[in-house]
């Protein structure tokens, strides 16, 4: 067979960002004390928490400047990653939501999205073990919204290419102190159970569009 020449694009790419914060160790140790103050104090509200203690989503008001550091830095990622359809960079005028998650052992988060945003996104702030120990669990899961792919009739095959593997499953990152990362808020989502004794610390939010300009 003469050679034939293969053209392959990889459409419909979903974007996730990942960043480490600096200053870590002093935010995080700032934010557990705040945020386990605020534990005590308060019943959790029920939402994907399965388990665990989900905060109101009012931490940009009471979690202080160490918050206010993670919110900015969430949207200066969001203005990076986002353009107007023709490609054009844009300075969205982001309304942000936020809450702190506390889980300890057994808990997790259900599979959800978050309808009426843009982004959404998580930073940790206590790992309880899981960046070192991947027997203790607690990854957060991405799930591929392409569904179930090829697994549906031939699950030992896989499409060729970068991100083949992960056709009809999911993706996940393993929590460490000091990392942010964002995702598209449409995209389904869920935190595996934390099997450590310690505490898993996040802090999650939302980036909405009140108004959009060219920047």
């Amino acid at each position: 067979m003469a050679r034939i020449e293969i053209n392959i694009r990889g459409l419909f790419a979903t974007p996730v960002a990942a960043v480490e914060l600096p200053d870590a160790e002093a935010r995080n140790a700032e934010l557990s004390r705040i945020i386990l103050d605020r534990r005590a104090q308060t019943p959790s509200v029920q939402a994907s928490n399965a388990g665990g203690w989900h905060s109101d989503r009012a931490i940009a008001e009471w979690g202080g400047p160490r918050i206010a550091e993670v919110l900015a830095a969430a949207r200066h990622v969001a203005t990076q990653m986002t353009a107007d359809r023709q490609g054009q960079k844009v300075n969205p005028q982001w309304t942000t939501q936020a809450w702190a998650n506390v889980n300890g052992p057994g808990d997790g988060n259900i599979s959800h999205y978050h309808p009426g945003s843009f982004w959404s996104g998580t930073y940790y702030v206590e790992d309880g073990g899981c960046a070192t120990n991947p027997a203790l669990g607690g990854e957060f899961e991405m799930i591929d919204p392409r569904g179930p792919g090829p697994g549906m009739y031939a699950p030992a095959l896989k499409f060729a290419g970068e991100d083949g593997a992960s056709v009809g499953s999911g993706e996940t990152i393993r929590p460490r102190p000091g990392l942010l990362f964002l995702f598209p808020s449409w995209l389904f989502h869920q935190v595996r159970p934390y099997r450590g004794k310690g505490l898993r610390i996040s802090i999650a939010f939302n980036l909405g569009v009140s108004t959009q300009a060219n920047g």
